[in-house]
C-alpha cells in the first residue's frame, strides 16, 4: 500500500535533476516582485543547479530532505548547520548549537496538501534528534505567507538581515524556532 500524502526521505543522487528543477521553478515564487529576472536566474545558476545539489549532498554541514507525493518530487528542504559569520545573524540567533533552515520550497500545486508541513516536521525534527537548540531561517519581508507558515511551526522574528541577490540586496526577517531537548 502505498503512503498517504506527502513522504519526506533525505534525498539522494538519483534525485538531482528533479531537485534542481523544483527548486529553478519554485525560488522565484518566494521572491519580491521588485527582483529582476536577471537576478532570479543569476542566483538559480549559482545556487540551484544539479551540480550544486551534488556538492550539497557531500557536504557534511549540509542536510537535504525531499518531499515526494508518489513517484514525484514536490518540495524540498535544505538545513545547514551553525550560523554564519554575519553580525546580525549573530545577534539574532543567540541559542546554540543552531541549524539554519536555508531553504524550502513546495511546488504550487501541492500547496496545501501537506508537503510544507511534513517537510518543516521533517527538518524540525532532524534539528532536534542531532542536538540543535534552535533553528533558524530567513524569509524576505515581503513574504508574508512564508512568515505565517514559520510562526505556526513555532519560529518567531528576532532580528533581520540582509541577503545578496544578484546585484539586489533584499530585507529579511531571521525567525528563530527553539527546539526542546532530544
Amino acid at each position: 500500500m502505498e503512503p498517504v500524502g506527502p513522504q519526506v526521505l533525505p534525498a539522494t543522487r538519483a534525485d538531482l535533476p528533479e531537485l534542481a528543477a523544483v527548486a529553478a521553478s519554485t525560488f522565484p515564487l518566494a521572491c519580491p516582485t521588485s527582483v529582476t529576472a536577471e537576478n532570479i536566474a543569476a542566483f538559480v545558476a549559482e545556487n540551484l543547479s544539479e551540480h550544486r545539489f551534488a556538492d550539497y549532498l557531500t557536504d557534511p554541514d549540509r542536510v537535504l530532505l525531499v518531499a515526494r507525493d508518489g513517484a514525484r518530487l514536490v518540495g524540498y528542504a535544505m538545513l545547514i548547520r551553525g550560523v554564519p559569520d554575519d553580525d546580525d545573524v549573530q545577534q539574532a540567533v543567540t541559542l546554540r548549537p543552531a541549524i539554519e533552515v536555508s531553504k524550502m520550497y513546495v511546488v504550487p500545486e501541492s500547496h496545501g496538501a501537506g508537503a510544507s508541513s511534513a517537510l518543516m516536521a521533517e527538518a524540525l525534527t532532524v534539528a532536534r534528534d542531532t542536538g540543535y537548540r534552535c533553528a533558524w531561517l530567513g524569509v524576505n519581508q515581503e513574504n508574508r505567507r512564508a512568515q505565517s507558515f514559520y510562526s505556526k511551526h513555532g519560529f518567531a522574528v528576532t532580528g533581520t538581515k540582509t541577503f545578496r541577490l544578484g546585484a539586489a540586496v533584499e530585507n529579511d526577517f531571521v525567525m528563530v524556532c527553539p527546539l526542546a531537548d532530544p
